[in-house]
This record gives C-alpha cells, sequence and structure tokens, in this order.
C-alpha cells in the first residue's frame, strides 16, 4: 500500500472529475488520495529511518500529503454547489508534480557524468 503511484492516480483522477464538474466524484478520490498518500508516506518515512530509502522518496511523499489534507480541508470547507475553491484544483497539480520530481531525477539520471573505476595494474609476466 506504500506505492506513490495509487495516490498520483487519485489525485489526477479528482483533476479530471474537477474539469468535468463532477464534484462529488473529486472529493471521493481525493479523500480516497490522502488515505493512499498518507500509506506512501509512511512508507517513504519508515525506509528513511531503517537506512533503506531516500531523503527525496521520503521528503517527496510528505508534501504531496500535506498538499492533498490542504486540498481536501479546502474543498471540505466550500458551500454545496459552489465553484471548487481555486486552492482545491491547485493543491492537486502541485501535489502531482512532486509525486513526478522522483521521476524528472530517474530520466535524468543517465545525463550525470560517473567517475571511471580505476584500471588494475597487472604484474608484468616473465
Amino acid at each position: 500500500m506504500g506505492s506513490r503511484l495509487l495516490p498520483l492516480l487519485l489525485a489526477l483522477a479528482a483533476l479530471v472529475a474537477d474539469i468535468t464538474s463532477h464534484d462529488r466524484l473529486a472529493s471521493d478520490a481525493v479523500l480516497l488520495a490522502v488515505v493512499g498518500a498518507a500509506a506512501a508516506a509512511f512508507v517513504g518515512v519508515a525506509g528513511l529511518l531503517e537506512g533503506k530509502g531516500s531523503v527525496a522518496h521520503a521528503v517527496t511523499t510528505v508534501l504531496a500529503l500535506m498538499l492533498l489534507l490542504v486540498g481536501s480541508v479546502v474543498r471540505a470547507g466550500a458551500p454545496v454547489g459552489g465553484h471548487v475553491p481555486t486552492l482545491a484544483v491547485s493543491t492537486l497539480v502541485l501535489a502531482a508534480i512532486v509525486y513526478a520530481v522522483p521521476l524528472l531525477g530517474w530520466l535524468l539520471e543517465p545525463l550525470v557524468p560517473r567517475p571511471k573505476p580505476a584500471r588494475e595494474m597487472r604484474p608484468a609476466i616473465r
């Protein structure tokens, strides 16, 4: 349940539901995204504390969780039948971007120059 893909897909589904004016579906998708983001954040921080994960993974999952929580609170406080607050939609977009940051690092990794390993000297054969 610690996958980053689940909350990302749910956040994108909520964004599409907002665009197509399905407010109830968007609210449900955001709530499910919060649950998935919390699980991913717990796994990311636990991996960091165990020494198995990276700081970037832990920070991006926690930041995305915070953004989804803020968007959920703003969405819940909006009047029924009114427009979706801009902040609620903006937090969905920002959470999707934060989830995509490690993907960008993975794509750019081959471009980083690596030091060449030192060649071993073989003894001369006589």
